[in-house]
């Protein structure tokens, strides 16, 4: 029988109540919602009689609750160095949304802690365990477009309100660390580790200095590269596309399909058009299945680790190339 975690949210933004507290409750044999905290006990309040648990209403009494194993951390990014750091060293497991950290110096902190303080430390890109991603690649494997040649892939979307929250910089860091996050985690995903960041632009706000849009480019082996392109001030696009040396797939709605969705790709060879579909999937349920794995087996730990500082090294390359 799997041991049950109990877990905390640290804080009540609109993705915890619309897709992760759901999640959470949807796998009763992973974990037991105990309490959420917020800086506004009204809105602890809030969540806490509409998802049937505890409410807290300061960030400080939830981490030193002894009756809470892990944490879900959705605040800004700006907040992660003070409120993640906290929570490791009280032996909390962590499962932060993304960026995990605003600089690379930030983030290896927050990893040496894990490791110091026996913990899991887990990024909220809960796209990679769709079904879709594990379909596709099971395409890949079968040469169905040869061998790769390039991977692209683009993630932003129109304005948002203004006064929200992502537009500053030393809150969330902009762009750079919200939507540029979801192509660069595929690239990897798709072409493996040994990418590196050699080029970038970024457009910055004048007055506020923070990060509208962007792109950048990565250089793998063999000649295989990797162009991403983000953005707050953009038509809408949420898409990766890998070409080959016999056809191209690109995968629409690869980073945000809904669970009820049916994916699909769009396959490409010089024969023919072909729409494939894949099956309907929760990536949110998925993601807090893996974050279950890591806190009952160590040995799966160092991956996340792994993956945590390199995104963070290689969003810190794209900050630097722009300055």
């Amino acid at each position: 029988m799997k041991k049950i975690i109990n877990i905390g949210i640290l804080g009540c933004a609109s993705i915890a109540e619309r897709s992760i507290i759901p999640a959470i409750l949807n796998l009763p044999k992973y974990f037991k919602l105990v309490a959420v905290a917020s800086r506004s006990y009204e809105k602890a309040d809030k969540f806490a009689k509409k998802f049937n648990c505890e409410s807290v209403d300061s960030y400080d009494e939830l981490i030193k609750r002894t009756d809470i194993d892990a944490l879900y951390i959705p605040l800004p990014t700006g907040l992660h160095d003070e409120w993640v750091n906290k929570s490791i060293k009280l032996g909390k497991h962590i499962y932060a949304e993304k960026s995990v950290g605003l600089t690379l110096s930030q983030v290896k902190k927050m990893v040496d802690n894990s490791i110091k303080y026996n913990v899991g430390l887990m990024e909220g890109y809960m796209f990679q365990y769709h079904n879709q991603h594990k379909h596709l690649k099971e395409l890949l494997s079968k040469g169905i477009i040869g061998d790769i040649r390039h991977f692209s892939s683009s993630f932003g979307f129109p304005p948002l309100d203004s006064g929200n929250f992502r537009y500053d910089e030393k809150l969330s860091g902009g762009a750079l660390m919200d939507s540029a996050g979801y192509p660069l985690r595929a690239a990897f995903f798709i072409l493996g580790d040994e990418l590196k960041v050699t080029g970038a632009s970024l457009f910055r706000d004048k007055i506020t200095n923070s990060s509208l849009y962007g792109s950048a480019y990565l250089s793998g082996k063999n000649g295989i590269g990797a162009s991403i392109s983000f953005g707050f001030d953009n038509y809408y696009q949420c898409n990766y596309t890998i070409w080959g040396s016999k056809g191209k797939i690109t995968v629409e709605k690869s980073f945000t399909p809904k669970p009820d969705e049916i994916p699909t790709f769009k396959l490409e060879t010089k024969e023919d058009i072909e729409i494939i579909e894949s099956e309907k999937d929760n990536h949110f349920e998925k993601s807090f299945i893996e974050f279950h794995n890591i806190i009952i087996n160590k040995e799966k730990r160092e991956k996340h680790y792994k993956e945590i500082l390199q995104q963070s090294k290689s969003l810190q390359k794209i900050n630097d190339l722009t300055r």
